[in-house]
């Protein structure tokens, strides 16, 4: 995003920064300086990435326009942490939120009242913003700017009231985390920046990506190999497991209306509750739940989930595939997919497999896309 904006704009590029995993081998653009920021988890160099920008949003606030290019990550790619709240425990907080198995509208809100960059904090110091963003959310309100990168553009509608009933009965919240949000529920902290403030008179915001494109590439390419096409428009979300077993009925029952090859095509992110030691991620977890159900499959079938970011939770995989065989393969190599399941270990599952998806980062992130291929 930033090489095509530095394309097109060079000349009247003043200072720039870059904020995330190296990608590719695209020269670094002239007047941007990046940041080796941490995803899924932030680091160092996400807070000093995010400070900077803060001064740049400054900078421009009298004579210049503030461009924001906005993904998926950016929550943990930015993150300025609000006094007495260290960086580890804001990380230790998003992960028990994790594990917990909330939806990303939800951790979100919490990340916004734990920072001083989101909220539309980042606008407020700019004045005049515009933002273009690539959308990973699909939640309630599709695609919402207040919840992509936890929206540091775009005014909040969320309160900290709203953060801490999220984080109630959670297990790990630190301790810092909760008394800064009760803090703030009771008004004793300022809160994010609300729909109406005048801050945010001169901004604007586009969504130039979401999953919908994700679909639509997937789709002319399955026509382009010869298969009917079906798309399931509705979100793929909710619990892992649970969502793969509705992922895989709907798409038989649309797949049963062709005798020839068929492609069944949906996108989202489901969410994992942990009650293991494993290593996975939702999409590895959602394949695997899927294993006795394959097996059974009549016609020629594989079912493959991954991330468009090729990042799938902790691990180096962008999701996994199963087809008739994997059980039987498995049972051959002693693998046991229940108790796997059981312990969140799917990437244990797979890799021996040779059925993990790996194709390293790809520099976008507009949630996850799911597949049915039948013969």
């Amino acid at each position: 995003m930033a090489v095509a904006l530095s394309a097109i704009e060079s000349e009247a590029i003043r200072a720039g920064i870059i904020a995330g995993p190296r990608v590719g081998t695209a020269a670094l653009p002239d007047k941007f300086q990046s940041f080796e920021a941490g995803h899924p988890a932030a680091n160092a160099a996400s807070v000093a990435a995010a400070m900077r920008a803060l001064e740049l949003a400054r900078a421009a606030r009298d004579d210049a326009a503030l461009i924001v290019l906005l993904s998926g990550g950016a929550s943990a790619l930015l993150a300025a942490p609000v006094p007495g709240v260290t960086l580890s425990e804001k990380v230790e907080a998003s992960r028990a939120l994790m594990r917990a198995g909330v939806a990303i509208d939800g951790l979100n809100c919490v990340r916004k009242h734990l920072s001083q960059i989101k909220g539309g904090q980042l606008s407020a110091a700019a004045g005049s913003t515009i933002t273009f963003a690539i959308s990973d959310v699909h939640g309630p309100i599709p695609d919402d700017p207040s919840v992509i990168g936890s929206g540091p553009t775009v005014a909040d509608p969320t309160t900290f009231a709203g953060a801490l009933a999220i984080v109630r009965g959670v297990d790990g919240i630190p301790q810092s985390v909760r008394q800064h949000l009760e803090r703030g529920a009771r008004g004793d902290v300022p809160e994010t920046v609300k729909p109406g403030d005048e801050r945010l008179t001169q901004t604007a915001y586009e969504i130039i990506a979401t999953r919908a494109l994700a679909l639509e590439g997937a789709a002319e390419l399955a026509r382009a190999l010869g298969y009917a096409v079906f798309v399931i428009d509705d979100p793929i979300e909710g619990e892992a497991r649970l969502a793969a077993r509705q992922f895989l009925a709907e798409a038989r029952r649309l797949a049963a209306q062709s005798t020839g090859p068929v492609c069944v095509l949906a996108a989202g992110e489901t969410t994992v509750t942990v009650r293991g030691d494993g290593l996975g991620g939702r999409n590895q977890e959602f394949v695997l739940s899927l294993v006795p159900e394959m097996a059974i499959e009549q016609r020629p079938s594989v079912v493959a989930s991954a991330g468009t970011d090729g990042i799938d939770g902790p691990t180096d995989a962008a999701g996994a595939i199963v087809d008739a065989t994997t059980l039987e393969r498995a049972r051959r190599a002693g693998l046991d997919w229940e108790s796997t399941l059981a312990a969140n270990d799917a990437y244990h599952f797979f890799q021996p497999l040779g059925d993990l998806v790996m194709w390293g980062p790809t520099g976008t992130n507009v949630g996850d896309v799911q597949m049915l291929l039948v013969g």
